[in-house]
């Protein structure tokens, strides 16, 4: 069973974060998915709310996801978004920046399959899962020799 925590928009994302935590502690869950819904990166006040986010709940993995289909823009972003977090995390000495990356609608880049290659570069971190559908089960482990062959093209 999967089990959604909401609270509704406008409040602490760190302290709703805390409470849906707990609350999975308390249910004795296993996993808690943090969605925090389409952040851009130039977006500060979202942006501190995300380090804050970060910060005061220090989860497991912190995923950024982006869509394959804007090729060498995604390599922007996820640069972006990783030196916001480290500017907005403000009193730590060592903030957290992403563990890795889930790239969605990789079923539709064709070409484009060298910004993928290109985030993993410039972030030294994985590409977790690709997206190929609108389903849970969609979300796939990224298959190298599919990338080599789309690269080699």
């Amino acid at each position: 069973m999967i089990e959604l925590y909401q609270r509704g928009y406008g409040k602490d994302a760190a302290g709703i974060a805390a409470e849906a935590i707990n609350y999975a502690k308390d249910k004795k869950y296993d996993v808690v998915l943090i969605d925090t819904a389409g952040r851009m990166q130039n977006d500060e006040p979202l942006m501190v709310a995300l380090a804050k986010l970060i910060h005061v709940n220090n989860p497991d993995l912190v995923l950024f996801v982006g869509e394959a289909l804007v090729g060498n823009e995604a390599v922007d972003q996820i640069t972006k978004f990783n030196q916001a977090l480290i500017d907005h995390a403000r009193l730590q000495s060592s903030p957290r920046v992403i563990d890795g990356i889930v790239l969605t609608k990789f079923d539709t880049i064709d070409d484009k399959v060298g910004a993928a290659i290109s985030m993993t570069y410039t972030t030294d971190k994985p590409i977790v899962f690709v997206g190929i559908g609108q389903q849970y089960q969609d979300l796939k482990t990224i298959n190298a020799d599919v990338v080599t062959e789309a690269l080699l093209k």
